[in-house]
């Protein structure tokens, strides 16, 4: 049998959580619009929900992804820092 090599890095933790939510994903030669979505967001639904936003977004023919990232940015617009 051959041995298996250590990646140390790979299961190492940061020392600095706030440093390492902002730090950038490593490029794997990641495309444009990967690169805009790099932070993620957990929500518990029900699974009678997740099913009815999988339909939807079938339906629509687009990803549930860029589905709910429309939702969000229509819900929550860039702010103008108070100036209308």
């Amino acid at each position: 049998m051959t041995a298996r090599r250590s990646n140390g890095g790979f299961t190492s933790r940061p020392r600095d959580e706030d440093a390492w939510i902002k730090t950038p994903d490593p490029g794997i030669g990641a495309s444009s619009a990967s690169d805009l979505y790099t932070a993620r967001l957990t929500v518990d639904i029900t699974p009678a929900l997740r099913g009815r936003i999988k339909i939807a977004a079938f339906q629509r023919g687009e990803t549930v992804a860029d589905m709910l990232r429309a939702l969000l940015a229509r819900e929550f617009p860039d702010s103008d820092g108070g100036k209308s």
